[in-house]
């Protein structure tokens, strides 16, 4: 090579450079990776809410959480009150070039709704659906229904002919490792592309020059980066190294204030935390299983110093909660939300007259990578019933160990965060959590208790059209789920974000969900 060879090499390099450096750049440092690129593959909302940078629904929740039109333009119910009739958005293609049609979303919501889906509990009242003509879905339920739009924002359309193509017309289940195409690859419609994935490391997504909206976000590339240790993660967005992340510790936020070129964005999450019991007749171990006894639950609640754990383990950041969900969500009642009070003396009491022997022993499944400092309530949780003369063998690991466990019922006692997305309403974990295990219901509902009075009012609360009616049949559950102490809800958890200030713009939003179609880099599109 000549030496003016080596100068127009060297030129050209220099601008390769210098616009990939002009690009804008959001580098998301999150505290656990994405389990798949197939949004069905699992009930989790951290990977649900990521791939909705790449999938769509029929509608979505606007920057106000108002739903409004997205792959459909318009909506109606037909005579019968059980068909939903949709107009699809003309024009619209994936990310391959394919175009939107009908028999895309018949084809997708036969997937998410199919015996083997993890999601099917998403769409509660869906029976089928049916192509009217390229642009026009008619979707038919099980009744009168009044959440079938909450339900749709999270229900993302898929390519028919990509499924076809890659044999992936049926549903993937982390939980059961089951795997496919779909799980390592994505075609969406959305405002990102997958450019590439690596599992654990790096996965990046690429702004959609086709997408049919007007985007306001300003980002070219998005680099999604799994940083599990909290430390780690604070010393890459100070470094520079990330610029935003969606889970900035409690314990480092005064740190993070305190630096010059980081704001940290705070709220506290709708997302309730709760202990969950096993209400089959063994433990783990093959012991009787004296969870079953209310009085029992009542011990372990009552030996929870809840003070304590908002103090010291959540910084004062958390809010304490007595009831199942948070009060924006519609369902809930002031007067649901009261504490059994810390009373180690009457939760020995309790176990005593319950026979419950000295020193028993119970598996206690938290998770490394879930909720804000999980490891460290879990501890502290241990330690109380410990003190009350139980024995939790306390089992942390990360969410892909722990999830076949709690679905399979091969643990105790476990934890359990709901937020009621995508429904934002208590519908949703009386339904997916409280409701007895059968069919869309109980999807959730990993300690195998059945109440039929309780199944009662949630059914009838999802057939009732007229909303104060609703909630009042779900305030009633909600009731019913405390006087049995059926979970203990421990709090809502904080909520803080952090970006540098290379980050101009990122609304908070306080179901805890990135939208980063609304975020701008620099100053400027």
């Amino acid at each position: 090579m000549t030496f003016r060879q080596i100068l127009l090499a060297s030129a050209a390099l220099a601008t390769l450079a210098g616009a990939a450096q002009a690009e804008n750049v959001l580098k998301w440092g999150a505290n656990r990776d994405i389990g798949s690129l197939d949004p069905y593959s699992y009930g989790d909302s951290f990977t649900i809410n990521v791939l909705n940078h790449v999938y769509e629904g029929l509608v979505r929740y606007n920057a106000d959480l108002k739903i409004e039109p997205a792959l459909a333009t318009s909506w109606e119910i037909l005579d019968d009150k059980v068909t939903w009739r949709f107009k699809l958005r003309e024009g619209v293609t994936f990310h391959n070039g394919n175009p939107f049609t009908a028999e895309d979303v018949v084809a997708s919501l036969q997937r998410v709704s199919h015996e083997t889906s993890p999601l099917k509990g998403n769409l509660p009242a869906y029976v089928s659906s049916k192509v009217v003509d390229d642009l026009t879905v008619d979707i038919t339920l099980n009744g009168t229904y009044p959440l079938l739009l909450n339900d749709l924002t999270n229900i993302h359309i898929f390519d028919k002919e990509w499924m076809v193509e890659h044999d992936s017309l049926l549903p993937t289940d982390i939980g059961s490792g089951t795997e496919g195409y779909a799980t390592y690859n994505a075609n969406g419609t959305g405002p990102f592309k997958v450019e590439s994935r690596q599992p654990d490391a790096k996965t990046v997504f690429v702004a959609n020059a086709d997408w049919w909206d007007e985007p306001q976000h300003n980002l070219d590339r998005i680099e999604l980066t799994p940083v599990t240790s909290a430390a780690t993660r604070v010393a890459a967005l100070l470094s520079g190294e990330i610029n935003f992340t969606n889970d900035a510790p409690v314990q480092d936020l005064p740190r993070l204030a305190a630096a010059p070129d980081v704001d940290v964005l705070e709220g506290v999450d709708l997302r309730t935390v709760m202990i969950g019991f096993p209400f089959r007749d063994t433990l783990v171990s093959g012991e009787p299983n004296p969870f079953k006894e209310k009085s029992v639950r009542e011990a372990l609640y009552k030996a929870i110093d809840l003070d304590l754990i908002q103090s010291r383990v959540m910084r004062g950041k958390s809010r304490t909660a007595g009831a199942t969900v948070a009060p924006p969500i519609p369902g809930y009642s002031e007067e649901l939300d009261t504490l059994p009070g810390y009373d180690p003396d009457a939760a020995k009491a309790l176990l005593a007259e319950a026979g419950v022997p000295e020193g028993l022993q119970f598996e206690f499944n938290c998770l490394a990578d879930g909720l804000v400092n999980e490891e460290q309530f879990c501890q502290a949780i241990a330690s109380m019933w410990s003190r009350i003369g139980l024995a939790p063998k306390l089992d942390v690991a990360p969410r892909a160990v722990q999830t076949p466990k709690r679905t399979n019922g091969q643990t105790d006692i476990y934890t359990l965060g709901w937020a009621t997305l995508p429904m934002l309403d208590a519908y949703s974990p009386l339904l997916q959590i409280f409701h007895s295990k059968e069919g869309n219901s109980g999807v959730f509902n990993w300690g195998g208790w059945s109440y039929p009075e309780l199944d009662a009012l949630i059914d009838a609360a999802g057939s009732e059209l007229d909303t104060d009616t609703r909630l009042s049949l779900e305030t009633e559950a909600l009731q019913f789920v405390k006087d049995e102490m059926i979970m203990i809800p421990l709090h809502q958890q904080p909520m803080a974000w952090a970006v540098t200030d290379e980050v101009s713009e990122m609304p908070l939003f306080p179901d805890n969900k990135p939208r980063l179609w609304f975020a701008q880099v620099g100053q400027g599109s």
